[in-house]
């Protein structure tokens, strides 16, 4: 039996936790990290599969490309109904991803109105109106102005959307939601009858959802975050929820590795330093790459196996300034993400077999060196989702968790979560 269900995430986090809801649900979800790798992986009985991919801060054509590969993918496949997941905050360049995707997945199924949502109320990220809230407040005045890649400076989604498609967005909103479902149906059908290919939805609170599923159920295919994909997925694989036996987490040393800048990574690192080590690496050092790994690789070959530590490229707004002058906006992420990749690589090598790595470009850059290409994601619990497992005789462990996300202690409960 083919999978119900195929999703493809904008990056390696957000793949993980849509994962874990399923899981919770009794529902088998392997998360692959290529689309390669799921395509070999042929047949698979599992309900729901996710390809987790890095298209959300990619160009536009490097994104079309392995848009195309991931969709090819889940077609060999045969996954019955195809969503891309985009973040809650829908985190995006002005010049794309999330309209590329909306685009190139109304085009290859032939799905109008392709429909578009966004948020998480679960964690305070709504859209109401067609408005972008984080934290409750308009995403452009909250935590998230400080996100140096993308700040997300306009909360009018309809608007801001509307530059990366060929055609402006419609919009279903809370009021037509809340008036029930017959109510958005027919706001639905009037935005289709003014011509709108793509129709993005509010999500201000766990009733929209319900409301979206339901005008989504026709879908062949989605763009949505963590909510309205979680919740179709749920609908569509719902008579195959399975028995499979849980994972167990991989022995030996761990080490937390946070390639997320601004305050949310601030407080979560200053607590864990509170009681572990943790080495700091200055993106603007006069020095190679090869050098600085060196000399964080060297750091934390004292630390490994007598105490959890954790290294990072952390900087306060002023150095997060300094770095993006000197290497560029893209530069100085990717330059972070090739040390921190380049270090896990020797930590491997050095023992270390369980990595809690805070920031999803960072988690696809560590993934990705060293090797992995399947793992098994855990049930969500009470740190949500994040943990998985590349099972097999040498196992590795992971939590890997967005920048943005989590509790100021949640890279101390991490360690304890992998802790037998």
């Amino acid at each position: 039996m083919s999978p119900a269900y195929g999703v493809i995430s904008d990056d390696f986090t957000g793949g993980l936790l849509i994962a874990s809801y399923f899981e919770e649900a009794g529902l088998e979800c392997p998360v692959f990290f290529s689309p390669e790798a799921a395509a070999a992986a042929a047949p698979i009985t599992a309900p729901i599969v996710v390809i987790a991919s890095r298209t959300r801060l990619i160009p536009v054509e490097e994104a079309r490309t392995e848009l195309t590969r991931a969709l090819d993918a889940l077609d060999a496949l045969s996954c019955g109904t195809i969503a891309y997941k985009a973040c809650a905050s829908f985190d995006s360049t002005e010049e794309g991803n999330i309209g590329l995707a909306a685009d190139m997945l109304s085009d290859r199924y032939d799905q109008v109105p392709l429909l578009l949502s966004a948020g998480f109320p679960e964690f305070r990220c709504t859209v109401n109106q067609g408005h972008l809230f984080y934290q409750s407040v308009l995403v452009n005045e909250s935590v998230k102005r400080f996100d140096p890649v993308t700040p997300m400076p306009d909360p009018n989604l309809v608007r801001f959307l509307s530059h990366q498609t060929r055609t402006p967005l419609g919009h279903v909103s809370h009021l037509d939601m809340f008036r029930g479902e017959d109510a958005a149906f027919a706001a639905l059908a009037e935005q289709i009858g003014e011509g709108h290919r793509h129709v993005l939805l509010d999500c201000a609170d766990d009733h929209d959802i319900e409301i979206s599923t339901a005008l989504a159920r026709g879908s062949r295919a989605i763009v949505a975050s963590d909510p309205l994909c979680i919740s179709v997925g749920l609908d569509r694989a719902h008579a195959r929820t399975g028995t499979a036996k849980p994972p167990r987490h991989a022995g030996g040393p761990s080490a937390v590795l946070i390639g997320s800048v601004g305050p949310v990574a601030e407080q979560q690192t200053a607590l864990f330093e509170a009681q572990y080590p943790v080495h700091y690496i200055d993106l603007t050092a006069d020095v190679s790459a090869e050098e600085l790994i060196a000399r964080a690789t060297a750091w934390a070959a004292d630390h490994i196996g007598l105490r959890p530590f954790a290294i990072t490229t952390l900087a306060k707004e002023a150095g997060v300034k300094a770095a993006q002058a000197m290497l560029g906006q893209m530069g100085a992420a990717r330059h972070a993400e090739r040390l921190l990749s380049g270090i896990a690589a020797r930590l491997r090598d050095l023992g270390v077999r369980r990595f809690i790595v805070s920031g999803g470009e960072t988690s696809g850059a560590i993934v990705g060196a060293l090797g992995i290409e399947r793992v098994r994601p855990f049930a969500r619990g009470p740190l949500g989702g994040g943990f998985c497992v590349a099972e097999g005789g040498d196992p590795v462990s992971f939590f890997l968790k967005s920048g943005k996300l989590g509790t100021p202690d949640v890279l101390l409960r991490a360690l304890d979560e992998m802790t037998p």
